[in-house]
């Protein structure tokens, strides 16, 4: 085993798990991982997952990453020390910010603990958003603004991936995650449980600002450039739009995800605010 060069700028004592980087063997590799990379990905997965080693660049050093070294040696997770190559070359992208993380895979969770969760239920449903950068900052808004949790589908779909963790900047292991074979299947379902659908389509002629909230409610976002598919749209119980005055057509789906859930946390957040105050009068 060998340690570390002397001249990394790493000041904080050696640790027995500190040591240089080694590629890992094909049968280490057949196991289901993910390569995290990014400080806050890695920093908010180290208690949440299982992990192999976090692996740091050669004579890295800052505070944030150092809370991550410090962090990992408290927990018993190796620390390994590599040139910048091998952690782009692991990470597969230059933007790892100096730290990469092998860790067990981020599972998804069955609908009905994402539905049950919480009450009244406020779930986002995404219809075929492939880009990883969307779907990791729909997740951080959804674990920011306090919903359930999240439904995209197996095809034709983006999935749990380390550039969707990376994106969700730790996000991702706060948020609940259920990954479904039918979404228009899923929607009836979760009618038949109580909720609203309210998907937001472009071309709808109610305003986002018309919907009630306050209830049990998916809200259904459609995909880049396609929007929501027919038997999606035919599935939802009413249909809005969020208005434009400039000249753009549309919003990115991430940016048009965060204006609907903070109204939706808005009047929320009235309501509970309204019956706080009446409690208070009772009084």
């Amino acid at each position: 085993m060998s340690f570390p060069r002397p001249g990394r700028r790493d000041s904080s004592p050696r640790c027995a798990s500190d040591f240089r980087y080694r590629p890992m063997t094909k049968q280490r590799e057949s196991h289901s991982t993910d390569v995290l990379y990014g400080i806050n990905a890695v920093k908010e997965a180290i208690g949440f997952r299982p992990i192999d080693h976090v692996l740091v660049r050669e004579g890295a050093s800052g505070n944030r990453l150092q809370e991550v070294l410090n962090e990992s040696r408290a927990r018993g997770i190796p620390v390994r020390f590599a040139p910048r190559q091998a952690l782009e070359r692991m990470a597969q992208t230059v933007h790892h910010q100096d730290v990469v993380a092998v860790c067990s895979s981020r599972t998804y969770e069955d609908l009905s603990t994402v539905v049950g969760c919480q009450s009244p239920a406020l779930l986002l449903v995404l219809d075929g958003v492939e880009d990883p950068a969307n779907l990791g900052a729909i997740v951080r808004t959804s674990v920011g603004a306090g919903a359930n949790g999240v439904v995209i589908a197996e095809r034709r779909a983006a999935g749990l991936s380390p550039a969707v963790a990376r994106t969700a900047a730790g996000a991702l292991e706060h948020a609940r995650i259920a990954r479904v074979k039918n979404l228009v299947r899923t929607l009836v379902e979760l009618k038949e449980q109580g909720l609203w659908i309210y998907g937001l389509e472009a071309r709808a002629e109610k305003s986002y600002l018309d919907l009630d909230y306050k209830l049990p409610c998916a809200l259904v976002m459609g995909g880049e450039g396609h929007g929501l598919h027919r038997l999606v749209r035919e599935a939802c119980d009413q249909l809005a739009a969020i208005p434009l005055r400039g000249q753009v057509e549309s919003l990115n789906v991430s940016v048009a995800t965060g204006i609907v859930l903070y109204e939706a946390l808005r009047q929320r957040l009235s309501l509970e605010f309204s019956s706080a105050r009446d409690e208070h009068g009772r009084r």
